[in-house]
């Protein structure tokens, strides 16, 4: 339950003791340096535990973490991170971390679609993942992305193959 605590969102959860935040809560928390330098010290911590690093604190790039084979291991064996991943990239967006969601997201389709290391998260990072980034503009080229390394590219289901074509 300390996920719940680290990441809150405005919608209940798993857990039905935990108090969704309100948008006050949200807006205070966004001006507050020590509650964002908390939140992404929590990140990183999370990170870590999934087998990633997070590079650049300015960007929101990642990279895989020396222990990555380990950890990604974990992420294939047990599905109940991928709903802790999405709760996490939610929260992201609810604290105006919007670029480190795009990161994060492109690095699970990378992983799944690309490098096929985590084969176990490809549903959620197509079904979920994807869809949690608050910007149009950047969930579009994500989408964009996934479907350029989707195989067989005619079961891409996530977009419109006629737009997917004309996109850029």
């Amino acid at each position: 339950s300390f996920l719940f605590r680290l990441f809150p969102l405005r919608e209940h959860g798993m857990n039905w003791r935990a108090r969704p935040l309100t948008c006050q809560e949200i807006q205070a928390f966004r001006k507050s340096k020590e509650v964002m330098d908390r939140f992404i010290r929590a990140y990183k911590l999370m990170l870590g535990f999934y087998g990633i690093n997070l590079v650049n604190e300015e960007t929101g790039e990642l990279e895989r973490a020396q222990n990555w084979r380990e950890r990604f291991e974990n992420l294939n064996r047990f599905s109940h991170n991928n709903l802790r991943i999405t709760r996490i990239l939610k929260c992201l967006g609810e604290m105006g971390c919007e670029d480190y969601q795009v990161h994060l997201v492109k690095f699970f389709l990378t992983e799944t679609l690309v490098e096929e290391t985590l084969p176990n998260v490809k549903r959620s990072a197509l079904d979920y993942f994807l869809f949690t980034v608050r910007s149009k503009e950047k969930r579009r080229e994500l989408i964009h992305y996934a479907w350029q390394h989707f195989k067989p590219q005619s079961s891409f289901v996530w977009g419109p193959r006629d737009k997917l074509r004309r996109y850029r």
